[in-house]
């Protein structure tokens, strides 16, 4: 597979993260799991349940983070061809994507965690796996984005950590309202 010019061997045997990625890949798994423990012992009712005024629930916020990371992990791997171009987006397209943020009717919480806990491998073998932090991309259409911007696998890596620790903070307030439970404190 190439990256930027770089070329990743996926048939070679993943090798021992360090440094920098090993700080990257513990901070994200950190962050991940406070997402994740938002929803011990509930059921799938109410992980789907919505606790305050906006369209989140919990397994729709977890839905979320893992479209996101998969997303951004395929934008390292092809660069902005992996992303929609945003200003051309429909009504549809956006329904769709709000569809993200709900679970859906036959969805699980079992299901919603374990599609994120296999994203989150796919993403650990990318970053162990890549030649260079370094190699970057033009950043897809979007009006959020300054024009000619290129990111980084370290910058993208940076806003994956970033989303799923705001999107825990998100879910420890709905868990507080639906049933007191507390992730942190």
């Amino acid at each position: 597979m190439t990256v930027n010019q770089l070329t990743i061997d996926e048939s070679a045997e993943t090798p021992v993260v360090t440094g920098e990625r090993a700080d990257l890949l513990e901070t994200l798994a950190k962050h991940r799991e406070f997402l994740r423990f938002t929803t011990r012992g509930l059921t799938d009712e109410q992980a789907g349940l919505r606790t305050t005024k906006s369209e989140l629930c919990l397994g729709g916020l977890i839905k979320h983070v893992t479209v996101v990371e998969r997303s951004w992990v395929d934008f390292i791997l092809e660069g902005p061809s992996a992303m929609p171009d945003f200003t051309a987006m429909t009504e549809e397209d956006f329904a769709r994507w709000a569809e993200g943020f709900r679970m859906l009717p036959g969805e699980t919480l079992a299901g919603v965690l374990d599609a994120y806990a296999e994203e989150a491998r796919r993403t650990e073998g990318v970053v162990a796996g890549l030649p260079d932090l370094n190699a970057s991309w033009p950043l897809p259409k979007a009006p959020w984005f300054q024009a000619e911007t290129e990111w980084s696998a370290r910058r993208v890596l940076l806003h994956i950590l970033a989303e799923t620790a705001q999107h825990a903070g998100h879910a420890d307030i709905i868990r507080e309202a639906l049933d007191g439970a507390k992730t942190m404190g």
